[in-house]
């Protein structure tokens, strides 16, 4: 017979891309040159906008104001057809990423990867080889966070109830606070400007348990009721 609560026990954990999975700096140092400033001054703007808790996109407008982004994306693939450009690959991947990601499905837990990516995105990350159990973007989705539709995919494709989700990024905006409208559990990661910062805040405490790395997690994971 099933105990009450049981339910409450952890079954999958669901992580973010950027800055959980992916270190972004030579993305946004790509950014900077392509844009002609200094690297220390757009990734200055970028923690700008984390401090204001405000998104990345709006860096964009501070360092080039009526920036029509998707257009210099599209000039940027003309210009340099075979660069990485605004993408990533497995030369960006966090260090700790592939042995977390092991121990945890080793130690029984579903794993899956679900983030506000492009299209081009998963194919990136299918390359890696990854031990997950699923990719998933909101490009494929066609619904981002923070909306309650991106979180509503997340359970459906775990095939798990809320309760049973540990959903792991590093904005309490995008990630934590929504992730636990939806009624999941939720971990803080302690990584990049926004990580850094939501992380010293006083709405650190709306998650689950804040993580330094994603090597804590199976230890840090096993605690939660």
């Amino acid at each position: 017979m099933k105990q009450m609560g049981e339910t409450m026990v952890i079954r999958a954990l669901v992580f973010d891309v950027g800055e959980t999975l992916i270190d972004e700096t030579r993305i946004w140092s790509r950014w900077a040159d392509r844009l002609g400033v200094p690297r220390l001054t757009f990734m200055g703007v970028l923690g700008g906008m984390a401090a204001l808790d405000r998104g990345h996109q709006e860096a964009f407008q501070v360092i080039r104001p009526g920036l029509d982004l998707e257009a210099e994306i599209a000039a940027w693939r003309r210009d340099d057809p075979g660069g990485l450009r605004e993408n990533f690959d497995a030369g960006d991947l966090y260090p700790d990423v592939r042995p977390a990601l092991a121990a945890l499905r080793e130690a029984g837990y579903q794993v899956i990867v679900a983030g506000n990516q492009p299209p081009q995105a998963y194919d990136a990350l299918a390359a890696m080889d990854l031990p997950v159990d699923a990719i998933h973007t909101s490009a494929a989705w066609g619904v981002e966070k923070p909306e309650p539709g991106f979180f509503a995919k997340v359970a459906a494709v775990a095939g798990r109830a809320p309760r049973e989700i540990l959903y792991v990024g590093d904005r309490l905006d995008n990630d934590v606070r929504p992730a636990r409208q939806a009624g999941m559990r939720t971990a803080l990661l302690r990584r990049g400007p926004w990580g850094y910062l939501h992380a010293a805040s006083p709405g650190a405490a709306e998650a689950d348990l804040v993580a330094d790395t994603l090597t804590d997690l199976p230890r840090l994971v096993s605690r939660l009721t």
